[in-house]
């Protein structure tokens, strides 16, 4: 091909692209296709329900989100809170209300809800508290001296300094324990001096969850039943063991997308539920708020440069994310597969994905389903006006 031929060939290309680009862009979903999708919330007596019109919002957002949805083949559920209200809410793919489906990762948001709670209860005295004090049975085997530094308040903000697990081999360590983790305490190296960096750390998630068996003298399923979903009307699903018997922190937790959503309006509603005060409003405060900022999270998955196309400027609390979509911030509780119970504050409004979640299959097809279920909340979040 000569060069002239190569040049217009490039330039077909290009404006090939622009014309598609332009057809794609406004040409969404007709009204006849909008009135196919079915998101009425079902019968419910512990749920308010309305409609997107009732609480403001324009039901074509809502139901173009739904058209979506049920092109995902990993998603089981999805629910929109508004207002206090259940406006939306859909199943797909087996999926259904009582399912209680594993939340993986976003188990994480529940643990740091937990270590309020111990705090509140007096089990824990102050999230400066060593982390060492409540494992004496490793102190002499740890041979760098900032491990007995690191605090409740470094592991609640995933600044221990402990190694990113998923981005080194040291994930492989976990599937091959035979589920005893604690002893990684001693073995896996901090890569930073804890408090002064961010690591996505599962121990530290896991630690976090044995120090409140520990400290409180139970089992963390227990505890979180009595102290957490009870007073929600809540009741949790299984739970994962490690191998000494201690619920995981960083995951293996199951529950309904209802429940999921009553979680979510626990935090937006300040720790309160139904006139009663479950975490200090202290604590979901400081919970939500970002103490790293900008996280780059672009290697995280094989092949591909970016997670998440319409989450930007991400950021991280008390093992809760937080990020920007459009002209909209919110904080997020996020698990592998694409669970997520997303608190947007400004609209009064949560959001909830229950998915397949794809345990152990860390594979690029794995990220990328998990990345399509994402970015169909995302693109919505992305749509919906400021109030």
């Amino acid at each position: 091909m000569t060069t002239q031929k190569k040049r217009h060939y490039s330039l077909f290309r290009f404006v090939s692209m622009i014309i598609i680009l332009s057809m794609l862009v406004g040409c969404g979903p007709s009204s006849a296709e909008l009135a196919t999708a079915n998101y009425v919330p079902l019968p419910s007596d512990n749920w308010n329900v309305s409609t997107p019109a009732e609480q403001g919002l324009d039901p074509n957002l809502v139901a173009e989100l739904y058209l979506n949805a049920a092109e995902l083949d990993t998603l089981y559920g999805l629910l929109v809170v508004k207002n206090g209200h259940l406006i939306a809410e859909g199943y797909f793919n087996g999926g259904s209300v009582e399912q209680k489906a594993f939340m993986a990762s976003a188990t994480k948001s529940f643990t740091s809800a937990l270590v309020g709670i111990a705090l509140d209860q007096g089990c824990l005295s102050s999230v400066d508290q060593k982390m060492i004090d409540f494992f004496p049975e490793f102190s002499d085997q740890i041979t760098d001296p900032r491990k007995k530094q690191i605090t409740i308040l470094d592991l609640l903000q995933m600044r221990s300094g402990y190694v990113w697990e998923e981005r080194t081999p040291y994930m492989d360590a976990f599937f091959s324990s035979r589920g005893y983790w604690l002893p990684f305490i001693v073995e896996f190296p901090l890569t930073s001096n804890p408090g002064t960096e961010f690591g996505y750390s599962n121990l530290t998630s896991h630690v976090l969850g044995a120090i409140v068996a520990r400290s409180c003298d139970t089992d963390l399923k227990s505890f979180a039943q009595e102290h957490l979903f009870s007073p929600i009307d809540t009741q949790v699903g299984d739970w994962s063991q490690d191998a000494d018997g201690y619920n995981y922190g960083s995951h293996g937790m199951s529950l309904t997308a209802r429940d999921r959503a009553k979680f979510g309006l626990l935090y937006l509603n300040d720790g309160e539920y139904d006139g009663s005060q479950v975490i200090s409003a202290d604590f979901i405060e400081d919970s939500l708020q970002r103490y790293s900022e900008k996280i780059d999270i672009s290697g995280w998955m094989p092949g591909i440069t970016s997670r998440y196309g319409y989450y930007r400027d991400i950021g991280y609390g008390y093992q809760w994310w937080s990020a920007r979509s459009g002209d909209h911030q919110f904080k997020y509780a996020s698990g592998h597969g694409g669970n997520q119970i997303i608190l947007l504050d400004e609209l009064d409004m949560v959001i909830v994905t229950s998915a397949d979640r794809l345990y152990g299959n860390f594979s690029g097809d794995a990220w990328e389903k998990e990345r399509a279920i994402i970015d169909v909340v995302g693109g919505f979040i992305n749509s919906l006006p400021s109030e």
